[in-house]
């Protein structure tokens, strides 16, 4: 079996929706013939974490941990200070001292492994930098390099409004590694047309492989039937310019316009957030009685919950057009109709149009946001049956359909 070195910072114990890509291709890399060798952080003060996200890693898989160089775990105050040079001094992320003093440990990695292939995944995109000094130490070594977020083009990464000097540093590296990189796997079409668009003569390494859904995941869990009162479930975070805001605005203009009954209303949030100010948006549409808050939890309790709501919802800020999301691929295989407020004319609309998975309107559209919560909380109250996904595309979204995909760009540099 064939060794491909898989760099990923964030891998189990370490929990979140951005984990899930690189643990579903080490479970089924053995399939097509590879096998995954894992270089991480270690995960002992890691804020955030679901050891049950371990058991989904083939037992025998050799994972190699280095020092994380976190600065924001630092204890308070530190961890003031920490966050500033994280965000403000190294470039391109707070992972960058991670990067560097993993340098030497991912040679010797390399050489004692005898490795056939070299897979980076960002965020964060310092893990790109330390496989290019892979790539540059062995040359005869294919780099696969993984995106599973725009890097210059990333909204939330516009948002911190970084000097021109340190975009132009951004953008030469991006640069670099995808000339470096053998194939660029990116996450969904809207991200390859971008980066086809900046870096027109690489368009031969740009390949389509998006997040997806793991089967596994669902197993022995029972869709549940209608709930007794509506309930509408979101998992996951919300960051950057991402949040709630319209759909709360909507379901106030309906319970003021008597269509809606607000005691009849669960709007459930499963993650970690900052509760208080998610409760005092909801007040301010005076909608808190509906709001549940429940913490984070293990990834196939997450799943389950999912299961048992009546409906889930999907949240995307303006400038997210290139965003599919984790927790997208995981709603279109629930069998739960989806309310999105995303730009309309972004990759995840797309996705649910194409798969029939939901309704859409666009982030700050509250009156077609209105419409669409009005129209599945009829059909709730009519115990109507009204939904029809297309199975068929939904499949393609099979974690080890698309790990396939992966192998075999593997196989095709080898």
């Amino acid at each position: 079996m064939k060794k491909v070195l898989m760099i990923a910072h964030q891998f189990p114990p370490i929990g979140g929706s951005g984990v899930q890509r690189t643990v579903k291709f080490v479970k089924y890399l053995p399939m097509y013939g590879w096998e995954g060798i894992v270089l991480t952080r270690d995960a002992k003060k890691a804020q955030l974490k679901d050891n049950t996200l371990l058991n989904e890693i083939p037992e025998n898989t050799r994972i190699y941990r280095t020092a994380a160089w976190d600065f924001s775990e630092l204890p308070f105050p530190f961890n003031l200070a920490g966050k500033y040079v994280r965000r403000r001094i190294l470039i391109p992320d707070g992972e960058r001292l991670w990067e560097i003093f993993s340098y030497r440990k991912a040679l010797d990695i390399v050489r004692e492994e005898k490795i056939d292939m070299i897979y980076s995944t960002s965020q964060p995109f310092s893990t790109h930098l330390l496989a290019m000094k892979l790539k540059e130490a062995f040359p005869g070594i294919p780099w696969v390099s993984d995106f599973r977020d725009e890097w210059t083009n990333n909204a939330f990464v516009r948002a911190y409004n970084y000097r021109p000097y340190r975009i132009k540093i951004e953008k030469a590296m991006e640069r670099k590694v995808f000339e470096m990189s053998d194939a660029v796997v990116i996450n969904t079409p809207v991200m390859r047309d971008n980066s086809v668009r900046d870096n027109p003569d690489l368009e031969h390494k740009f390949h389509v492989i998006p997040n997806g859904f793991d089967r596994d995941d669902f197993e022995g869990i029972e869709k549940g039937g209608r709930n007794d009162k509506f309930t509408l479930t979101y998992t996951g975070l919300i960051y950057g310019n991402t949040s709630p805001k319209t759909v709360f605005a909507a379901v106030e203009k309906l319970v003021r316009d008597g269509l809606v009954n607000l005691s009849e209303i669960i709007l459930r949030f499963i993650g970690n957030f900052k509760k208080d100010e998610l409760i005092r948006m909801a007040e301010v549409h005076n909608i808190q009685d509906a709001v549940q808050i429940l913490p984070y939890m293990p990834h196939r309790e997450s799943v389950a919950n999912l299961m048992q709501s009546d409906a889930v919802l999907l949240l995307l800020g303006k400038g997210t057009e290139a965003i599919y999301t984790g927790k997208l691929m995981e709603y279109i295989n629930t069998g739960k109709p989806i309310l999105a407020t995303v730009p309309v004319n972004g990759a995840a609309a797309q996705l649910i149009n194409e798969t029939r998975t939901g309704f859409v309107a666009d982030c700050d559209d509250v009156e077609t946001t209105a419409e669409n919560f009005k129209m599945l909380y009829e059909y709730w109250k009519s115990g109507t049956d009204f939904f029809s996904p297309d199975k068929e595309k939904i499949a393609r979204y099979e974690r080890r359909e698309l790990t396939k995909k992966l192998a075999d760009i593997f196989d095709g540099l080898c």
